[in-house]
């Protein structure tokens, strides 16, 4: 039967409000004086722990925080979800300021603090722990603000929580977007990645933290964290919104951007980054029609009275058209080919990149205002004079599209072709304006380098011998390793699902041709790429020669610029170094302040690169307009005073720049 307790029994405890508390200290007092409150066999054991070590928490214990700096990040995922709002995170500008991290650390306010540990299980690279050091003792209040390091109070300590696989709270494995098999892709041009649906855009854009990391690696600093919080909000109209204020080609950029933001995502340290190019792919493919007209489209500035000339409808060309447009300028695109879109447009396969995603985002520029004139070369139909003359600034856009040759015994052949010279074929094969006999690929072929460029002629050779031949032969051969090509990894894996034979670490030394016909390319094994100064001189080991059968060569190691339609009289002002034009980092030319450049004749091939050097120098343009129309209104002024004053004293004559 169980006990029932008087109601008197609080009362007896009032007793010991009035007996004098004991304290513990940490030395070795338990004498037997103190007896009655210990056993004596009780006493012999804390003596003995006392003598030979401090007393220590229990293994798991939720002490005080320690953050390695080294591997933190500066993410804020540990300050936005403590629920006592106990970490904010302060800014250390004495950190490096590099793409994959924020100049910041997390500060914790211990008067806050649950010790609920929280931020451990979210920290996406575990560099915040908790310790077993939980004394600490402070009359200062502010005292009790910690930046954590990997030490506490100068001292190393001992791991006390940390988090396993069922507290862990991040999901570190991505949705996987569903692709073509290799077998039914490499017949056809259809797109490989298929694209996420609703749930699974939804199930992936759950996995962001929300940092902004990312943010700071993109070039153009798109507003990643809130695109993708209103992908998991099913809010499409907002997504678009926050895509377009800073990147006018998210439908091309959703396929084949290089993702800068993705190998400095905060949750690929420790699992796979958050498919940010996939999902913004998805806002674009999920956008209704009428986008232009009821989302997108808003008045953001008065039209100036200014017009500005884009030479070249590449991202750059396209990049600086838009945010021109965007500023209140008249924007007119010149393009020598009948299609706008530059390397988009006929460099990228339709499998990586097709029209409908070029269409969808060069039509919204268009319906901003941006006049296009494709079919119109410069030079030809137009002289840079002429723009000069009839507008206020010119860009340059006009990218890397001549192929680059290989100076080796019997590259000369007329089988030995330029990656640029194929690549348009493919792309007029693919819309149905050629035929499967208007272009020349044989049944067995080589390719000669290891960028995106080379995997773009090598997987499209195979999907044209398929076509034509229903079988492929297709060997490439690169200078660098397989372990350190400079294509995108996704390029080699579906390269070699393709079917597409690697002979990497090797450098073309000869054309083999016999009685007119090519019967493939002598490689010697490459001991290394550059030298000591980082300067591009290769060197080989011709001992270890081998000759790969091939009867047609496809050269992909890179491309050149045309400037024949620069006069010269521009080009003696201009600075040319291989092949890139020396300009400001706005990309305006010294000793010609009205004309910038940007993207390939820049800075080299980068599309995403591009967009952002058409930010930069729409900027640059617009100072440089606004510096002008000052300079002219205080011109005007000047000689609206002249007249007066001459008008009414015409005696008197105005002193200007200390001169008469």
């Amino acid at each position: 039967m169980k006990k029932v307790n008087s109601i008197f029994t609080p009362w007896r405890l009032l007793k010991y409000l009035f007996k004098k508390p004991i304290t513990i200290p940490f030395t070795k007092i338990f004498t037997q004086k103190n007896a009655n409150y210990l056993n004596q066999n009780s006493i012999i054991k804390l003596n003995s722990r006392l003598d030979s070590e401090p007393r220590e928490g229990a293994d798991n214990i939720r002490g005080f925080h320690t953050n390695d700096w080294e591997e933190c990040i500066g993410c804020g995922t540990c300050a936005d979800i403590c629920p006592t709002e106990a970490i904010f995170m302060a800014e250390r500008l004495e950190l490096p300021n590099e793409d994959g991290k924020l100049q910041q650390r997390p500060t914790i306010d211990y008067g806050r603090c649950c010790f609920c540990a929280l931020c451990v299980d979210t920290c996406t690279t575990d560099s915040l722990k908790m310790s077993k050091e939980y004394i600490y003792s402070n009359s200062d209040p502010d005292a009790f603000l910690f930046m954590p390091t990997d030490t506490f109070e100068g001292q190393k300590v001992k791991e006390g929580y940390v988090k396993d696989e069922v507290s862990d709270l991040l999901d570190l494995k991505r949705v996987e977007n569903p692709h073509e098999l290799p077998e039914e892709r490499k017949s056809s041009f259809v797109e490989i990645v298929r694209g996420y649906s609703k749930e699974f855009a939804r199930l992936e854009a759950a996995r962001c933290v929300e940092c902004g990391v990312c943010t700071s690696a993109c070039p153009v600093h798109m507003h990643i964290p809130q695109y993708i919080k209103a992908i998991w909000e099913d809010d499409i109209d907002g997504a678009l919104r926050q895509v377009y204020e800073t990147n006018p080609l998210p439908g091309v950029c959703g396929r084949v951007c290089t993702h800068n933001c993705e190998t400095s995502c905060a949750i690929a340290v420790r699992g796979e980054a958050i498919a940010i190019r996939w999902l913004k792919r998805y806002i674009i493919d999920s956008a209704p029609d009428d986008m232009y007209e009821n989302i997108i489209l808003e008045p953001v500035s008065d039209v100036i009275d200014a017009k500005v000339a884009i030479v070249g409808s590449g991202p750059a060309g396209l990049g600086a058209a838009y945010y021109l447009r965007v500023m209140g300028y008249k924007v007119d695109v010149y393009e020598e080919l009948s299609l706008a879109g530059g390397v988009m447009r006929y460099g990228i396969p339709a499998y990586r990149l097709p029209d409908t995603a070029i269409d969808k985002d060069i039509n919204f520029i268009k319906h901003i205002g941006v006049n296009i004139k494709t079919n119109t070369r410069v030079g030809r139909d137009i002289t840079m004079d002429q723009l000069e003359q009839d507008y206020d600034a010119v860009f340059l856009g006009t990218g890397f599209m001549k192929p680059r040759g290989l100076n080796i015994p019997g590259a000369d052949h007329n089988r030995v072709v330029g990656a640029m010279e194929f690549l348009p074929k493919v792309r007029e094969f693919e819309r149905g304006n050629l035929s499967l006999e208007d272009i020349d690929v044989a049944e067995n072929v080589v390719v000669i380098g290891g960028g995106d460029v080379a995997f773009d002629v090598a997987r499209s050779a195979t999907r044209l011998q398929m076509l034509k031949y229903g079988k492929s032969s297709v060997k490439l051969t690169s200078l660098e390793n397989e372990d350190s090509l400079p294509a995108t990894f996704d390029e080699y894996v579906e390269g070699a699902e393709e079917g597409v034979e690697f002979f990497c670490g090797n450098g073309p030394q000869e054309v083999v041709v016999e009685n007119g016909k090519i019967l493939g390319l002598k490689l010697w094994k490459c001991l290394c790429i550059f030298d000591e100064k980082g300067g591009f001189n290769p060197e080989f080991d011709k001992e270890c020669e081998q000759i790969i059968e091939g009867e047609q060569i496809f050269i992909a190691i890179g491309q050149a610029p045309d400037y024949d339609y620069i006069p010269e009289s521009i080009k003696d002002k201009i600075s040319i170094n291989r092949g890139k034009i020396e300009a400001s980092i706005d990309g305006q030319v010294k000793d010609v302040p009205w004309l910038f450049v940007g993207g390939d004749i820049l800075r080299g091939p980068d599309l995403i690169g591009g967009v952002s050097d058409g930010h930069r120098s729409a900027k640059a343009i617009d100072a440089y307009l606004y510096e002008n129309a000052k300079k002219q209104d205080i011109s005007d002024s000047l000689k609206a005073m002249r007249e007066a004053v001459k008008e009414s004293s015409p005696e008197l004559t105005i002193r200007q720049g200390g001169k008469k």
